[in-house]
């Protein structure tokens, strides 16, 4: 092994066992220089190992983290196979999403790699006024100079990005949005939506309940599986994006509930 990769996997390491750290801090530890640390954490963010906020980096617990496949907690680099799960579906999706926000939209846009997708793809030159509440979306919607953003802050969850308190929610259930781009981590028939924390429900619940239209954007990986935390019934949801990966099952019980599906 490499001294680079001997000191990725120190990273890593790191970064699970103390919930994150900051460049000045990971370049302390391992006696190298701030400059390659910032090196070694954008390849690792490039890797969706880890998510970079601001100079702190942490380990990155989503399913598109390459990682998350292995139970080995250590890990050798291969700079070729470290592949981004499903990427290009969410590419896909998030690109055919941004198509269906309209001038003077007012549209919510959930956490999570695919709504984030969604962001990066709007059309900066388009007028619309976009509620947030994670990190990511914020930084995507900070380039766009036409977009009125409503913010809500609070207490920030490094696993999703997420920013949470009880003025957020104030803000969300005050805002009327006629579009809610939504985000799960398991769709089921008859358990319906679910994600992973639950710290993550009742903003996602304020967001359904004062949204014109609710458009579930997931991968067709998410079909099938339930997470601890339950967020609504499939009842909910008028329009689903998802790739073509989706099986015929999974159509017929999106036709048989009655939500158009856009299939990327």
């Amino acid at each position: 092994m490499s001294k680079k990769e001997d000191r990725l996997n120190n990273i890593v390491k790191i970064l699970e066992e103390h919930n994150g750290a900051s460049v000045k801090e990971l370049a302390l530890m391992l006696d190298v220089s701030e400059m390659t640390i910032r090196r070694d954490l954008k390849y690792l963010e490039e890797k969706k190992i880890i998510d970079n906020f601001y100079g702190s980096a942490v380990f990155n617990p989503r399913q598109s983290n390459p990682l998350k496949q292995t139970n080995d907690i250590v890990f050798t680099y291969n700079l070729n196979e470290n592949s981004r799960k499903m990427e290009d579906e969410k590419l896909a999706i998030g690109k055919k999403a941004a198509e269906l926000i309209n001038e003077d939209d007012i549209v919510c846009i959930d956490l999570g790699t695919t709504t984030e997708r969604l962001s990066q793809y709007i059309d900066p030159d388009l007028t619309f006024t976009s509620l947030i509440f994670s990190a990511n979306n914020l930084i995507h919607m900070l380039s766009k100079p036409n977009v009125k953003i409503l913010f809500s802050g609070g207490s920030f969850h490094r696993d999703t990005g997420m920013f949470e308190s009880p003025d957020a929610l104030r803000i969300v259930s005050n805002t009327r949005t006629t579009k809610l781009f939504l985000s799960a981590a398991g769709v089921h028939e008859k358990l319906g939506l679910t994600c992973a924390n639950s710290y993550e429900v009742a903003i996602k619940k304020f967001s359904i309940e004062n949204s014109l239209e609710v458009i579930l954007l997931v991968d067709s990986s998410k079909f099938g599986e339930v997470r601890p935390s339950f967020v609504c019934n499939l009842d909910k949801v008028d329009k689903i994006i998802t790739d073509s990966g989706i099986s015929q099952e999974w159509i017929d019980i999106i036709n048989k509930n009655h939500i158009e599906l856009i299939i990327v």
